[in-house]
């Protein structure tokens, strides 16, 4: 009789085994929620964006001003997503490859007023091109970016 006591007094003692494996499956779903939300492709803070430097510009003629040439700015958008934050993006006009795009950088291209093919790829994605239209009216800027498959794309930005 003693000796039954003695277990039922320890088992009121220990948590039940129900309870311990709900706490345990609801600590590692918090913890997987929280690791995933990371992954998350997120703006980093504004910061302004610098500029190529000149080494990686294999096509210099197109960065140079002239009268008669137009200002288009590409920029690769700020990302903390560590993915995606180290792939360079390579950028192209009118077919030929000009430079590549590190994370917060932007490259000015003079272009001459009408339709020209602005692309960008990465070594794991396939090319991305749009007709850009380049006007003297306006701003032209392009935009290039990630997704959250960390798929890179490329649009216009209105100004």
């Amino acid at each position: 009789m003693r000796r039954q006591t003695a277990m039922k007094a320890r088992a009121a003692r220990r948590p039940s085994t129900a309870g311990a494996i709900a706490a345990a499956i609801i600590a590692a779903s918090l913890t997987t929620a929280t690791l995933l939300a990371g992954c998350e492709a997120t703006p980093a803070a504004p910061v302004a964006f610098r500029l190529v430097p000149a080494d990686r510009i294999l096509t210099p003629v197109l960065t140079q001003p002239a009268a008669d040439k137009v200002a288009v700015d590409v920029r690769r958008e700020r990302t903390d997503n560590v993915i995606v934050r180290f792939r360079d993006a390579l950028v192209y006009v009118d077919g030929v490859q000009v430079t590549d795009l590190q994370n917060g950088e932007h490259v000015v291209f003079y272009l001459s007023p009408g339709v020209h093919r602005l692309a960008v790829s990465t070594q794991f994605d396939p090319v991305i091109e749009i007709r850009f239209t380049v006007d003297a009216r306006y701003t032209n800027v392009a935009s290039v970016a990630f997704d959250k498959d960390h798929r890179i794309g490329l649009r216009r930005v209105p100004h």
